[in-house]
């Protein structure tokens, strides 16, 4: 895993060389999140908030339209899989056996099984449509189609983003602690990894980000 601290020694030494000053605000801003997660090795709900922030840094961009956040950090992903497919899918899988299979097992990070709570049947069971879904990262695995997981397990990671950050979840509680201790521990394998391959790759346009440095 690398850390922060050699995150931002790579900042340091090739941010002279960053397209433009938004990208080292991105950079900037996502290393400080990730550096202040690596202190929340015993509360995972904070290990998790600290990391999304930093996530968010990395994905959100000012678009002409409206956009989701979904479809901007797919985005994102497709950007990293054509820059350095290789280390994301070796780390997916060094991490699948454990935290990210079993968050893929856990239905309450799967929205359609809360719809169908809430009296939507959808168009298909949503036990279907859960089979279907891990399924689909079975094959994506053995293809090596390292975008499609991302996109599966963030789907799954941002049910959990919204049910902390909205306030329909509980600090610390005694129930559903599994998804909050594998989603953090997914963020924490990843995140430094697609800094060290945004920075790799400063070149690219990665967009300008929302409420940039201003000089007074």
């Amino acid at each position: 895993m690398i850390s922060a601290q050699r995150l931002k020694e790579t900042q340091r030494g090739t941010r002279d060389q960053f397209a433009d000053q938004d990208f080292g605000t991105r950079v900037h801003r996502a290393i400080s999140w990730i550096q202040r997660a690596e202190h929340e090795d015993d509360d995972p709900d904070a290990r998790f908030i600290f990391s999304w922030i930093g996530f968010n840094a990395l994905y959100g961009r000012v678009t002409e339209h409206q956009i989701g956040d979904r479809n901007l950090f797919n985005d994102l992903f497709r950007d990293l899989v054509r820059f350095d497919n290789k280390r994301l899918y070796k780390a997916i899988w060094e991490t699948y056996s454990g935290p990210i299979k079993l968050l893929l097992e856990n239905e309450f990070v799967f929205e359609p099984y809360w719809r169908h709570l809430e009296g939507d049947p959808g168009e298909r069971p949503w036990e279907e449509r859960f089979e279907q879904d891990q399924e689909n990262v079975r094959k994506a695995l053995q293809r090596q189609n390292t975008a499609q997981i991302l996109s599966v397990l963030f789907n799954r990671l941002y049910v959990l983003r919204n049910q902390i950050f909205h306030g329909s979840a509980t600090w610390q509680s005694s129930v559903n602690r599994d998804q909050v201790r594998d989603g953090s521990r997914i963020l924490s394998a990843l995140l430094p990894l697609i800094v060290d391959i945004m920075m790799a790759n400063h070149e690219h346009g990665w967009g300008s980000v929302h409420y940039p440095v201003v000089d007074d």
